[in-house]
Parts: structure tokens; sequence; C-alpha cells
């Protein structure tokens, strides 16, 4: 994961100096192992490695042209960043995969509106995990308010103007050299401090109300999931420590698995002799696992691998590979997994 490395590097730096070498990386293993399990730290990080990042910007790489170009350039600065953070949030999350996965080869599932629909909702909390980071760079660059100063310095919009400038004796002096205020390059000093503390306060003012906004719509989503969850608060803790466990040991089994095949292969080519019998899951038992989560209130499943084990049988068990409508959206760290590719 992308910051979890930059995390580990700065981390780190810091355990490293006591001279402990080796115990200082075994806790920096286990803190990083603790945030990595903990979404809502994870989020946390994000969002902070995210503020760091846009301070860096700003400061070191960000220089207003103080020309025709104000606007181009602010707003190059303030939205490609976070496009850029929201495309990486899709590629990092597992959940990205197992959606686009044979999604081709399901043509006729696609065409169920049912099933369409299922798949824009779970894409929904795709999206909604990939935009903690574009969100905090973009609420954090207008809080800062130099991008959307150089921005907004840079319109050629003659009502917008008039409301920087105002309708003073100095408005149409102000117009004309509106770009040159966040270089300071203006004869006019008073106005140009006037007009850059309204644009700043204005940036300010629409940064809050967004972090006002993504706060209580989370809550309220929060809320929402809470209130229609069909176990209880105890179950529901139960249920994400099981799905953390498997999600994990699926990962060290795959890994040893494939070591010993590997292992069982290449030793078979260079003695020329046959391999040793060994069991892999065939690859419809990797394609019920790999499908999504789909609750039923009679069979208390905790993930499609669980329903796998205790029924074998596709036919008689995994009825659907593909999302469902009716799963409640606080089971939606069902099918999350392991952030990664």
């Amino acid at each position: 994961m992308f910051f979890a490395a930059i995390f580990s590097v700065i981390s780190v730096s810091f355990l490293l100096t006591d001279g402990c070498a080796q115990r200082s990386m075994d806790k920096f293993q286990r803190a990083l192992n603790f945030v990595k399990e903990q979404t809502n730290i994870g989020c946390g990080l994000i969002a902070l490695l995210t503020a760091g990042g846009e301070k860096i910007f700003s400061t070191n790489l960000f220089k207003c042209p103080c020309s025709q170009l104000n606007f181009a350039y602010g707003m190059i600065f303030l939205i490609v960043p976070a496009l850029a953070l929201l495309v990486m949030g899709y590629l990092l999350n597992q959940k990205t995969w197992k959606l686009m996965t044979g999604l081709c080869l399901q043509k006729s599932k696609l065409c169920q509106c049912k099933k369409l629909l299922a798949r824009i909702i779970v894409f929904y909390q795709i999206t909604a995990t990939a935009a903690v980071a574009p969100f905090s760079w973009i609420a954090v660059a207008l809080l800062d308010g130099s991008y959307f100063e150089c921005a907004m310095t840079g319109i050629n919009v003659t009502l917008f103007q008039k409301h920087l400038c105002g309708d003073g004796d100095t408005m149409d002096k102000c117009r004309q050299e509106l770009h040159t205020f966040p270089c300071g390059g203006s004869s006019l000093s008073k106005v140009t401090d006037s007009v850059l503390a309204n644009i700043r306060a204005e940036s300010q003012i629409i940064g809050w109300v967004l972090i006002a906004s993504i706060v209580l719509c989370n809550l309220a989503l929060m809320c929402f999931a809470r209130c229609h969850s069909p176990v209880s608060f105890h179950h529901l803790n139960f249920w994400q420590m099981y799905r953390k466990q498997e999600s994990n040991l699926l990962e060290s089994y795959s890994a040893q698995h494939a070591k010993e095949l590997a292992d069982r292969n290449v030793k078979s080519f260079f003695q020329q002799q046959p391999p040793d019998n060994m069991v892999t899951p065939p690859s419809k038992a990797w394609q019920n696992i790999s499908s999504f989560y789909r609750f039923r209130p009679n069979e208390h499943f905790y993930s499609p691998m669980h329903e796998y084990v205790e029924h074998p049988d596709p036919r008689a068990s995994i009825r659907s590979h593909g999302p469902c409508l009716d799963n409640p959206l606080v089971l939606g760290f069902v099918d999350q997994g392991v952030t990664g590719m």
C-alpha cells in the first residue's frame, strides 16, 4: 500500500534512533499491522499524509504565474492531484478488482437491472473509500487558500471582477491588474491586500463547509447502516474479527501453498521424476470464494469461504457470483478484503 509505505519510511527514521534496530522494527511492524486493520485509523492516516503532501506542494512547487494563466494554473493544482489520488484509491482497493475481474464475461447478468444496480452500489462503496484522500487534498488546499487565490485572480468575468474590486474609483485599474495581485506586483497595495484577504476568506469558508458536509454525510450513513443492522453490536464485532483473521490466514496459506507447489514442480523438473501428489483447490472453488457475499437471514455464514466449506457443491449453495442488492450496508466490510492489487 502506497500510503503505508510512506508511513513506514517516516516511522522507521524515528524508531531506529535509539540504537535498537531489531526491537524497534518489531514495534513498528506491530503498529503498522494495527493501523492496517483499523479502517478509521487508516482513513485518518491517509488524510494526514495527504494534508502533508499538499503543504509540501504549496510551499515548494506552487508558484502562481500572475498572468492570464492564473485560473488554469490554480485549478490544475487544486483538482488534478485530487483526481490522481482518486484513481490511486481505486487501484489500491481490492474490492475494485473483485468487482472488475471477469465482469466482461458476465454480460447476461449486467443486463439485469437488479444485478446492475447492486454493482453500482458496490462501486459507490469503493468510491466512498477512495475519496478520502482527494477530499482531504481539496479541503486542506482550500483552507490554505493559495491555489484558490491564484485561480480566482485569473477569472476574466466582469461580474466576478466587480465582486472582487468593488465600485470605487480604482475599480478599472484593479480589474486590469487583478492577475498580478498574488505576486504583489500591483501599485494598488491597499486594494491588493483587501482583495486577497476576501478571496482567502471565501476559500476557507468553502473548505470548512466541505469538511462539515463530509463529516455530516459520513455520520448520517454510519447511523443509517447501524440502525438497519440485522445483527447485534457484539455479533458485528465478532464478524469483523473473523473476517480479518480469515483474510490474513488466506493470504498466509496461499503464500505457503504456492511456495510448496513451486518447490515440488522445480524439484520434479530437475530430478526428472513424477511429482508428488498435492491437492490444490480447483478453479470453481476459487471462483466461489471470490464471489461477493450474500446475506441470508436464515443461514449464518460469515463469508463466501465459510459458505463454500459448509456446502462445497456450488449448485446447492453459491447462487450468485455478483453483489446482492439486499445486503445490509453495515456488512460492507465482508467484501473489502486486504487493500492492494
